[in-house]
């Protein structure tokens, strides 16, 4: 496998969170726990936050974390990973972590690296738990080919079964992509497309313009932290575990 390097990237801003990557309840701050889980993984050479706030940066070096500055004027995570990747050598297997999933599972993170072949793009696809509900548009849904390959992901229930007994039960998309270097910096500078503009999924431009994603099939609870609910349900996890 070629160098693999997890990029994360961080900003303060949040309307419904702001500052979560510094919140600290558990003793560490939330961008520490997700730098520490992708550590874990068997494939990445290296782990580095990119962020465009001295706040961020400054607390990444002080638990030891390697930390990249980037612009300000990103409109998504997606270009400021590529702002990283082209400082990065030739043939650099990308991952993008969230900055915001301290309960990512590392062996799920090895999964669609090993997962990419000679795909573009390599993502994951989990089946819905019981206590979750397929129809939630906040929960986008793939479906794939014969060869794993996405053909449509959707916030509407997809595929839609016409029989009660369909054979394809649905499946979430997780939000963790495996990038080649090349690929991505041509990504970010591709024009954004109408089915992406229509369902708000950024993924759909790679599908429009006729590109490959590779979808590795793996069974994970783990979802983005995005209020201050979610973190004190995180919290309360945390600490349970610790005192084991």
């Amino acid at each position: 496998m070629s160098n693999v390097v997890v990029v994360i990237p961080a900003r303060y801003a949040s309307s419904r969170f702001p500052g979560k990557p510094l919140a600290a309840r558990t003793g560490r701050p939330l961008i520490q726990h997700v730098c520490e889980r992708a550590a874990r993984t068997k494939c990445a050479s290296r782990v580095l936050v990119a962020t465009d706030d001295s706040r961020i940066a400054k607390v990444v070096a002080e638990f030891g974390g390697e930390v990249v500055m980037t612009r300000a004027d990103h409109p998504n995570g997606t270009s400021r990973l590529a702002e990283v990747a082209r400082d990065l050598s030739s043939g650099t297997i990308v991952v993008n972590v969230q900055g915001d999933e301290p309960d990512i599972d590392p062996a799920v993170i090895d999964k669609a690296v090993e997962g990419l072949g000679d795909a573009d793009i390599c993502t994951i696809a989990s089946p819905f738990a019981n206590d979750e509900d397929p129809t939630d548009p906040n929960i986008v849904k793939v479906v794939i080919d014969r060869m794993g390959r996405a053909l449509y992901f959707s916030r509407a229930l997809i595929p839609h079964k016409r029989d009660a007994m369909g054979p394809c039960p649905p499946l979430k998309h997780v939000g963790l992509y495996v990038y080649r270097r090349e690929f991505l910096i041509e990504y970010v500078g591709m024009t954004p497309t109408p089915l992406e503009r229509t369902e708000h999924l950024e993924q759909l431009r790679v599908l429009e313009h006729g590109r490959c994603i590779q979808v590795v099939i793996a069974e994970t609870r783990h979802h983005g932290i995005d209020t201050p609910e979610q973190y004190n349900e995180f919290v309360k996890r945390w600490l349970a575990e610790q005192a084991g």
